[in-house]
């Protein structure tokens, strides 16, 4: 997550960082919302390759989401009117990334033994695509960041499964989000072209990611990143935009060279004679 560990890691949180970068939390939201809709279509293709996506799990996530993204949209609409939303999203992303880090990092292989296979449940569906569809239309985020580790907690999804089938309802979330919020918030349309390209481009890129990683990895770099941004966030209440940033940035080249050098390894064990 993103969402998805495609879009989270690859797409960076851009809903955070246009606050951490100084856009008002709601022309954030509707220009991220704007954005999700690049990452989630490239990621579906990507992940529709490998046989990712549980359609029917989509579905369900998908239409319940779109129902909550257009309860969600008033209630951010007063928190701007209330001159609240400064204060109330960004506090509402530190206990959500909070929550989900620790969920991630602390989960196991061993742990995953255990747990019984995935089983379709209309009644946890129904839940986390409501949830994921809400805090969307609240945040600004794709829903990918919040129904993965949902679904990998809730319905046992393996990670790479709950990455694929979370993109094809949240193209659907964003997108009926994106709808109700370019008819009543300015948003910044040439900024939200330029990540939607580079969101294609990212998109392909992160899904070949996932090859390479097992399940526990991507919950390790997923639960990091995680922390690392809610800091940042955490540095942007406090006025401190700058090391918020640095924090952030600093983890991202991180990881851009962790996944350089990993791909570079794994096409040459591809490549050797002996495999």
């Amino acid at each position: 997550m993103a969402q998805p560990f495609k879009r989270i890691v690859l797409a960076l949180h851009w809903d955070k960082q246009l606050i951490l970068f100084g856009f008002p939390p709601v022309t954030a939201i509707g220009t991220s919302l704007m954005y999700s809709i690049g990452t989630s279509v490239s990621g579906v293709f990507a992940h529709l390759r490998m046989n990712n996506i549980f359609w029917k799990t989509a579905a369900v996530l998908g239409i319940t989401g779109v129902a909550a993204t257009q309860i969600a949209h008033p209630l951010v609409l007063w928190l701007e009117a209330e001159h609240l939303d400064k204060t109330v999203i960004p506090f509402l992303y530190i206990l959500l990334l909070g929550y989900f880090a620790l969920s991630l990092l602390n989960r196991s292989s061993k742990q995953d033994s255990k747990n019984a296979p995935f089983q379709f449940s209309w009644l946890k569906a129904v839940f986390i695509g409501f949830t994921g569809g809400f805090l969307s239309a609240t945040l600004g985020v794709g829903g990918g960041f919040i129904m993965v580790p949902l679904l990998i907690s809730m319905m046992k999804l393996p990670a790479r499964k709950a990455v694929g089938t979370s993109l094809v309802s949240v193209f659907a979330i964003v997108t009926a989000g994106f709808i109700t919020y370019a008819f009543s918030t300015p948003l910044d349309f040439k900024l939200g072209a330029l990540l939607i390209i580079g969101a294609l481009i990212g998109g392909q890129l992160g899904a070949k990611l996932t090859s390479i990683y097992d399940d526990e990895q991507i919950r390790k770099l997923l639960g990091i990143l995680y922390v690392i941004t809610m800091s940042s966030v955490i540095f942007k209440l406090f006025h401190q935009d700058e090391a918020g940033i640095t924090v952030l940035g600093g983890y991202i080249s991180f990881l851009l060279i962790l996944f350089l050098k990993d791909t570079i390894i794994h096409q040459r064990r591809k490549a050797s004679p002996t495999n």
